[in-house]
């Protein structure tokens, strides 16, 4: 990952810390955006002293889609583009489907798939200029059913299984894969959407083929992996991390 940069959204907390640290070790540029404050400073301690890579933090409200695309546009020309967008920030309200309104809908599709959208859209000119690109999008074990309560979520991630294979068809001709990873489920600030954390640990291990509870470094090298230059034959595909709960 030397050289390389790297636009991370959602990138200090929850499944965002353990990857942001991995490629930073690798040698990568990590641009992490975020907007929670305790995150961040936890970020920033965390990595220190870590290299040859390096970070910067922008402290970015997604939702502001208008404001979005001029400040991704900045630091895409202040550090000579972007070589590797992760599209994983989102936001996961629960209730059962008719008690979402329209407005609530649209709000989770602004964070979890436009937001990732307009990173895209700030880097492919830089991508398609050096004829090299990465685009991880990370999508979730819902999108296989089972969930509940979850519909605005769901058909969030699902979008980013379709933009995942559309992208890679279009932007392949530029030396840019794009590819998704849906994460099983994870011990992260999400679990706390769930009423009953014991059951619900003793649900996820019977239900998985390994048990044990995934780690968020399982994800960061499936990341990591994505981002690669190794990974250049591979596009459209999405990556189950879910120890064995789906397959396909």
């Amino acid at each position: 990952m030397k050289s390389r940069t790297v636009l991370y959204t959602g990138a200090a907390g929850g499944l965002g810390l353990d990857t942001t640290l991995l490629l930073i070790e690798r040698g990568a540029h990590v641009i992490a955006l975020d907007n929670d404050d305790a995150k961040i400073a936890n970020l920033l301690t965390a990595s220190e002293g870590r290299g040859p890579g390096r970070l910067t933090v922008s402290h970015t409200d997604l939702a502001d889609l208008a404001a979005l695309r001029p400040t991704l546009d900045a630091l895409a020309e202040s550090h000579g583009g972007i070589d590797v967008v992760i599209n994983n920030a989102a936001v996961y309200p629960s209730k059962p489907f008719e008690d979402y309104t329209i407005d609530e809908h649209q709000f989770v599709q602004r964070i979890n798939v436009d937001a990732g959208i307009v990173a895209v859209q700030a880097a492919l000119p830089g991508m398609r200029a050096k004829g090299f690109g990465r685009i991880v999008n990370i999508s979730s074990i819902t999108i296989s059913g089972g969930w509940a309560n979850l519909s605005p979520y769901v058909a969030s991630k699902g979008a980013l299984i379709g933009l995942t294979r559309a992208w890679a068809r279009e932007f392949g001709q530029w030396g840019v894969t794009v590819n998704a990873i849906a994460p099983g489920a994870f011990p992260t600030d999400a679990e706390k959407i769930h009423p009953d954390p014991e059951g619900y640990d003793r649900m996820v291990l019977d239900a998985q083929s390994i048990k044990r509870r995934g780690t968020a470094s399982d994800i960061a090298h499936a990341i990591a992996f994505f981002a690669a230059d190794e990974a250049g034959f591979i596009t459209g595909q999405t990556l189950h991390v879910n120890g064995g709960w789906t397959m396909s």
